[in-house]
């Protein structure tokens, strides 16, 4: 289907019966046809669940409407979700519509082996609660950011970049997903639902800020759980599906829904497994909700709940897929061939819609349709925190105001909102979208983030350097999804010999990447940690004068050592035992005369 165009734009002269509109619809035309008429039961369904999700949101800001609005109140929420919003929104979080459908869409597509984001983003909530969420939590950090701004100035902004696009890719996603859920549903453009849904969630995310997001993601997660586990057995036991474990591979054992690697494929593979278990934890939509938890060990058990939750929703996100790949369509009420190149996005909406009731159908792409705008409001939130924070407020306005930076917070939101629902117009692949949120915050955000937390020695001179060279390569080795041609490679894996034949050469052998983003994210770590390393024994061997540390990452103490100037640990007033001072009473002696014996006026305490 041509950009710019409504779903039948290139079906001509169809203007008079059902009947001829069903006869012209292609494979990628067969859903959300205005032709076809509003689904009204459908639309009723939605509307229910969009008032619910909506009347959470605006209660629970008028809530916290006494409490002070400043940017600990709007950002963390105070510091205080309790642990059971707190498991519930972490897991609705990673729990959004590029998880759901694009989960089922890969593995209709490519089969359960290549299905990694939601098992390798559900595992990284692991890695993250035990190595991360403690210390970032103790430290008291506002954003994920933090820790560089407090270590590297406001050359540490420079990790917010990467970050807050990620979040709006996440955001286009969310927004994708569900613009082609209520297409299925209520047969509307595309872009009206998108336009529609973005609005909603920004509006109570405007008037609650975290808490709003926090509590909407309660009633998300319980929507989906229900919608999905309630379909899933109506689906699978449709008369047009068949025992999705019937049909086999090549080996005549393995199911043909778990799909396979061909040898070439390997490197392809490693590199996003590795992308998105490690790719998934430099998430600023994830520390928020670390860092409103009450304490260190609650933050830990918001990861581990939430890994749960993610890794248990994975489940029924995969089998639609299977579902669908099983499903004969001809036996259905759907009016088109088998899903197929867009189409395929909305395989799990398509099998909500025609494998299961009615009053099952509407529920299911109901909750999930509410479920899924939910989630918008929280990588929308994430991205403008960073950037009302640690951009505005630590590069271009160091001494505004708390209430310019929650002001310059609601306007990155309304950009960012704008950005995300263009992206989630005209980007295609819902899947593609949810990996390529990972690709920068591996490369780049997550070797960083591990050495400013963990290594005492990384200064501004090996960040920036890493920051740069590592986004260098990961450009130069292009990216298909943004239309970016490869200028270099690390190699080329090579299959069995004749499996890609062709007439020139009947025995040519099919080729593969190498794992270029776990290369590139290595050379990174490597560069920071030699430039780092090299800085401070360059200034503090003096092979280099103090005068030419042009970001001033060092400085001598009083025994004359060589010690960085800032840490990662936020500012705090430290008051040393030796310097504290008894207060005593301000007193004015008043001479009697000239005699000795005089009086003292006390005038109070200094």
């Amino acid at each position: 289907m041509a950009e710019g165009q409504s779903p039948l734009g290139e079906v001509a002269g169809i203007t008079t019966t059902l009947g001829t509109t069903l006869a012209n619809l292609t494979s990628e035309e067969c859903f959300g046809s205005q032709e076809l008429g509003v689904n009204v039961g459908g639309l009723i369904a939605i509307i229910i669940f969009y008032v619910a999700v909506l009347l959470v949101g605006i209660w629970a800001s008028w809530r916290t409407r006494k409490e002070e609005q400043n940017t600990e109140q709007v950002m963390l929420a105070g510091r205080d979700i309790g642990l059971f919003v707190g498991v519930l929104t972490m897991g609705a979080t990673w729990v959004g519509g590029g998880f759901i459908n694009g989960s089922a869409q890969e593995t209709y597509n490519a089969g359960l082996i290549w299905t990694q984001a939601p098992f390798g983003y559900g595992l990284s909530l692991l890695i993250s609660g035990t190595f991360y969420a403690r210390k970032m939590r103790e430290a008291e950090y506002v954003t994920m950011v933090d820790p560089f701004t407090q270590k590297y100035g406001k050359w540490g902004a420079l990790q917010a970049l990467p970050a807050a696009v990620s979040e709006i890719f996440w955001s286009a996603s969310i927004l994708g997903a569900l613009g082609s859920t209520l297409q299925v549903i209520l047969n509307l453009d595309e872009k009206v639902s998108i336009i529609m849904s973005a609005v909603i969630a920004l509006g109570y995310t405007l008037l609650g800020g975290l808490i709003s997001v926090a509590y909407t993601d309660v009633i998300q997660i319980f929507f989906i759980v229900i919608g999905l586990f309630l379909a899933l057995p109506f689906a699978m036991t449709h008369e047009a599906v068949a025992n999705i474990y019937e049909e086999k591979l090549s080996d005549g054992v393995t199911p043909a829904w778990y799909g396979e690697v061909a040898p070439h494929e390997w490197g392809l593979w490693i590199d996003y497994a590795f992308l998105l278990l490690f790719g998934g934890i430099p998430w600023q939509c994830y520390y928020q909700r670390v860092l409103s938890s009450k304490t260190p060990v609650r933050a830990q058990m918001l990861s581990y709940g939430g890994a749960a939750i993610a890794l248990i929703m994975t489940g029924p996100s995969v089998l639609f897929g299977a579902v669908a790949k099983a499903t004969d369509w001809s036996l259905t009420d759907y009016p088109c061939p088998a899903p197929s190149g867009a189409t395929s996005k909305v395989v799990l909406p398509l099998s909500l819609q025609y494998l299961t009731p009615p009053v099952v159908a509407f529920f299911g792409l109901g909750a999930v349709s509410a479920a899924v705008m939910s989630s918008t409001d929280s990588s929308m939130l994430s991205a403008s925190t960073m950037i009302a924070r640690n951009f505005y407020q630590k590069v271009i306005r160091p001494k505004c105001s708390e209430k310019e930076v929650i002001y310059a917070l609601w306007v990155c939101i309304c950009i960012n909102c704008v950005i995300a629902t263009s992206l989630a117009i005209e980007y295609k692949s819902i899947y593609e979208l949810f990996v390529l949120c990972g690709d920068f915050m591996f490369v780049i955000v997550f070797p960083q983030l591990t050495l400013v937390l963990y290594w005492e020695m990384a200064n501004t001179y090996g960040s920036v350097s890493s920051f740069f060279i590592g986004l260098f390569l990961r450009l130069l080795c292009g990216d298909k999804a943004l239309g970016i041609p490869a200028t270099i490679s690390f190699g080329t894996m090579y299959g069995e010999e004749g499996s890609c034949p062709t007439d020139e050469d009947p025995l040519n052998a099919c080729t593969g990447i190498v794992p270029f983003r776990l290369i590139v994210t290595i050379i990174g770590t490597l560069i920071h940690l030699s430039v780092s390393s090299g800085a401070y024994y360059a200034f503090s061997k003096e092979w280099l004068s103090l005068d030419y540390d042009f970001f001033k990452c060092f400085k001598r103490d009083q025994n004359g050592d060589l010690v960085l100037t800032a840490s990662r640990h936020m500012e705090t007033e430290n008051y040393p035992l030796d310097d504290l001072k008894i207060p005593r009473p301000k007193v004015e002696y008043i001479n009697n005369g000239g005699e000795e014996k005089g009086a003292y006026k006390n005038s109070g305490y200094n």
